[in-house]
């Protein structure tokens, strides 16, 4: 595979949610500010329950940190970077994607930025050390 899968936001939480779901289809993954525990956090209660109903299993299937502690450790590296002054910050839960990473053993480098909200300013800041991250 040689295709590199980044997103920000609920992009974000698409790029490891389906980097996760497709073993072997891409190359390289980082994100921006992602949704990293789509299940617990309360921005993806409609949504969710709009898709998948009140079958939490159906929830924990695209959520990123229940995947990574089912599955197990990817065989890339991921980088995210968050915003910490992000309006979204308790609702993302980054802290929640690097408990998980710790658990299973993967490797995140997960960067937290003071005074650095969830805007574009933020993405491009860092876009370019994402995609020295994606070139390596």
């Amino acid at each position: 595979a040689s295709i590199g899968l980044c997103g920000h936001s609920m992009g974000g939480h698409g790029a490891l949610t389906l980097f996760q779901k497709h073993p072997g289809k891409f190359r390289s993954l980082s994100a921006f500010a992602p949704i990293c525990a789509a299940s617990q956090s309360s921005w993806s209660n409609k949504a969710f329950t709009a898709y998948f109903g009140d079958d939490l299993a159906q929830w924990k299937a695209h959520d990123a940190c229940e995947l990574l502690q089912t599955q197990g450790p990817l065989n890339v590296p991921i980088l995210v970077d968050q915003g910490m002054s992000d309006p979204f910050l308790q609702r993302l839960q980054p802290e929640l994607l690097e408990a998980a990473a710790a658990k299973v053993g993967q490797h995140l480098t997960l960067r937290r930025h003071q005074g650095y909200d969830h805007g574009y300013f933020f993405v491009q800041s860092f876009i370019e050390d994402h995609l020295r991250h994606h070139a390596e």
